[in-house]
């Protein structure tokens, strides 16, 4: 390693550290210099510094002008390329807004899931599609604002039970008219925008100019739509204090960061995320909460004027520079909660912790599951189990499923899947000989070689398997098979090893882990299967036939399970299944040209 420390400067910016030519962390620093020595100066308690510094043997820095551009250029060279010893909080997944469409006379409100806000139409978002739902019967609870689909509004020629429910004014078939209409959409988007207390103030003010005008029918409907979110304010769990906040919070426990964020709107909690970070390294909690806050907000538009932490700050005029940097917003950062915001202040440290704690004991779990079974079974140190499952349907759509489990638990980013051909569909043996062979080829990489291998078979299949494996470079890996017990009851399986049954106490948590990682390797492949089995139905032959569509082909599936069958059977029995009149049934009969997709 030759790493020239005097090149670096003491100003603020960004710096790198490679090793073997890829990144493995990223930071950021006000004194470049000063950060940077500190990782090469004497030994460090914390294992993963340490860790960082013996791998490092390269470094590069990049000066920014000023600590704000460095924390947003440190986030999103992360996010870019996601090294190994750094915090990832974010996931790419797409936030819930509420929506109202924008292309119609009568506008409807909607559950809409993006990464951005593109207009004025999208509210939010929201952290969770629960808080949407919510929030969209409040709306229609309020308002009648329709949520059908366009296609449904245009065909609709009387009221739908959303309107028997007092939840639309049923504008599809004109018992409202446009303009009242618009005014229950601005309505909408204002009660959704603003407190309950200025949409009340607003109704009040429209009842007395109704009846000013002595249009009391309209008075009427005002006081009724008042009256609604006035219980609506009742019903709801409100926030003591009305005021739009988001509470963050940071817990590090062993190697485990927790995170918790609440975002309330309007006084009311509108949602809450956790994340856990494992293996976690970072200088302290503050570099946790800058990471937290700018990954949150990165395509947000919805920003509060006051963010809450629940650990004070050392430089809160970083991220306050930041928001106005980036989002061109005022926003205070504070971490003293009044008496009305101390419950949920408290909650928001709660789930952080709990976070953790909830992974620790399933850790636990897993962990102490492994040694029971390493100790039945002889086998130092199992680390990695891979379980394995064939299904079909009378032999056809076979898939093979391969399931990992750690002392993690389920690594459901490592599960595959396997088409099996034709030839094999329905041979059990054959099927798992086919996948074995093919997964023993990813068994070089260490990362994913398992220790023990469990079939879902008996004596037959493992015999085969277990020569599959011995006859490769990979012999040491260890094979068993569970069997179904009577009537496939729980607790009647039977642990077959290459010696015999193997005698586990059904009630030990060795054995309700092979239960699991049977369950979960059957889970997959039948859940794959059925996938399969859709995609047929839906692409089938059977579509060249009048008369005969999705629901017709599902039901023809399920009575004679495939294509051979339907072709081969008689006009008789092609007419016990719902739907198939004479006509059909013959002209199944006579397409010679159907064939197995």
């Amino acid at each position: 390693m030759s790493i020239n420390l005097k090149k670096v400067p003491n100003t603020p910016g960004v710096y790198k550290f490679f090793n073997n030519h890829e990144i493995i962390y990223i930071g950021k620093a006000k004194d470049l210099k000063k950060r940077v020595s500190s990782y090469f100066g004497k030994s460090h308690k914390d294992r993963k510094t340490s860790q960082i510094k013996f791998l490092t043997d390269k470094v590069e820095t990049f000066t920014t002008k000023n600590e704000v551009e460095a924390l947003l250029l440190e986030q999103m060279l992360i996010k870019e390329n996601k090294p190994k010893f750094n915090i990832l909080l974010r996931d790419d997944k797409t936030y819930p807004y509420i929506y109202f469409s924008s292309d119609h006379d009568f506008p409807g409100v909607y559950l809409k899931r993006t990464k951005k806000a593109v207009d004025r139409n999208y509210f939010g978002p929201f952290v969770s599609s629960e808080a949407v739902k919510k929030s969209i019967k409040e709306i229609q609870k309020i308002y009648k604002v329709r949520n059908c689909s366009d296609t449904t509004f245009a065909n609709r020629t009387r009221p739908c039970i959303e309107y028997q429910m007092k939840r639309c004014s049923a504008p599809c078939v004109n018992h409202i008219k446009k303009v009242d209409y618009f005014e229950d959409i601005t309505g909408a988007k204002s009660f959704i925008s603003s407190s309950d207390t200025k949409t009340i103030q607003r109704l009040t003010k429209d009842i007395d100019v109704a009846v000013s005008k002595l249009d009391f029918e309209k008075a009427a409907q005002i006081r009724d739509r008042l009256n609604r979110l006035n219980l609506l304010k009742e019903e709801q769990s409100v926030v003591t204090f009305a005021t739009d906040v988001d509470i963050f919070s940071v817990h590090a426990e062993l190697t485990y960061l927790g995170v918790s964020i609440i975002v309330v709107r309007n006084g009311k909690i509108r949602g809450t995320k956790t994340h856990l970070i494992k293996q976690a390294h970072f200088e302290n909690l503050e570099d946790v909460y800058q990471s937290a806050i700018v990954n949150f907000y990165d395509h947000q538009t919805d920003i509060p004027k006051k963010i809450l932490c629940t650990n004070p700050l050392e430089n809160n005029k970083l991220l306050e520079d930041m928001f106005n940097t980036k989002h061109k917003k005022k926003v205070k950062i504070i971490h003293s909660p009044n008496k009305s915001i101390r419950p949920i202040f408290s909650l928001c440290r709660l789930n952080a912790k709990q976070v953790i704690k909830n992974h620790i004991s399933k850790e636990d779990k897993y962990t102490y599951a492994i040694q029971e079974l390493s100790n039945y079974l002889g086998i130092e140190n199992i680390k990695k189990i891979e379980g394995y499952d064939v299904s079909h349907i009378s032999g056809d759509n076979a898939v093979a499923s391969c399931v990992v489990f750690s002392n993690e638990g389920p690594l459901k980013k490592n599960y595959r899947l396997f088409n099996i051909p034709k030839d094999l569909s329905g041979n059990d043996i054959g099927s798992l000989e086919h996948v074995m062979k093919r997964r023993l080829k990813y068994y070089n990489d260490p990362k994913i070689k398992p220790d023990l291998v469990l079939i879902d078979g008996g004596e037959l299949q493992l015999k085969f398997i277990d020569k599959v494996i011995r006859k490769s470079k990979h012999r040491n890996i260890e094979v068993i098979s569970i069997v179904k017990g009577i009537n496939r009851l729980r607790a009647t399986e039977t642990i077959i090893g290459k010696n015999g049954i193997l005698e586990l106490d059904k009630y030990s948590k060795a054995f309700l882990l092979l239960q699991e990682i049977r369950d979960e390797s059957h889970r997959f492949a039948l859940r794959a299967q059925r996938k399969n089995k859709r995609k047929k139905i839906t692409t089938s032959e059977l579509d060249k036939i009048k008369g005969i569509g999705m629901t017709l082909k599902a039901r023809l599936i399920k009575r004679f399970k495939n294509i051979k069958n339907i072709k081969s059977a008689s006009l008789e029995d092609l007419m016990t299944v719902q739907g198939i009149n004479e006509r059909i049934a013959k002209e199944i009969i006579q397409n010679k040209n159907v064939k197995n997709s």
